[in-house]
């Protein structure tokens, strides 16, 4: 996709006015997102989505060797399908972000030499990041995933110009030790839409998904 497309805007449902007295209000679907990530709640509510955050207790798989895809799509399901069967009625939303360098995977460094390790790793390439989503309500037998990859291209850089970075962002929590939100002319050269994918939840997917499983924008 063109780094330059802008999202389809949803189309605005329409319907008949309804006396109350006659038609009940139903109560609105219960909505839980699986992660405690700002971004991931930020891009939320951008769309008007204010989900219950409640972070699954898991251990997500992180081994460097596995298949990317397959890791995200198992977190992402592993984190809404251990809440769902907590709350069967709700519709839970998991997600998960990894970077990729050809076969290597690059998943949150452990410290700050592991992020700088990562990032040297990173200068003048180009790597793909993976995110997986995933809707689960156990009681209507919703359980699917979806992984949406984009492209990112590094500038090359130094050790100075990672110096510089950390003091802008805090790579400890982001898989590859980036984010690119921040601090992006520092080391980004150039990247693939969608960009909300790279920042750990593509909510021009997610979004009309939400609408069309039920769940309520605010008012």
């Amino acid at each position: 996709m063109s780094r330059h497309a802008n999202p389809t805007p949803p189309a605005t449902p329409t319907s008949a006015a309804a006396s109350p007295a006659a038609t009940p209000l139903a109560a609105p679907l219960r909505f839980i997102l699986a992660s405690a990530s700002p971004r991931r709640r930020e891009l939320l509510a951008g769309r008007g989505y204010f989900p219950e955050v409640i972070p699954a207790e898991v251990t997500e798989h992180e081994d460097p060797h596995s298949d990317p895809r397959e890791m995200v799509l198992g977190n992402a399901a592993l984190k809404a399908r251990f809440l769902a069967d907590k709350f069967p009625d709700a519709l839970v939303l998991g997600a998960d972000t990894t970077v990729a360098l050809g076969n290597l995977v690059l998943n949150k460094p452990a410290d700050l030499a592991g992020a700088r390790e990562m990032l040297r790793r990173l200068a003048g390439r180009e790597h793909t990041v993976f995110t997986g989503v995933a809707f689960v309500r156990r009681s209507a037998g919703l359980d699917e995933t979806h992984c949406i990859s984009c492209r990112v291209r590094f500038k090359p850089f130094d050790d100075d110009v990672i110096s510089v970075y950390f003091k802008v962002v805090n790579p400890l929590d982001k898989a590859g030790a980036y984010g690119i939100q921040e601090g992006r002319d520092l080391i980004i050269a150039s990247y693939d839409e969608p960009l909300s994918a790279i920042m750990g939840l593509p909510i021009e997917f997610v979004a009309p998904r939400l609408a069309q499983l039920g769940v309520a924008t605010a008012a």
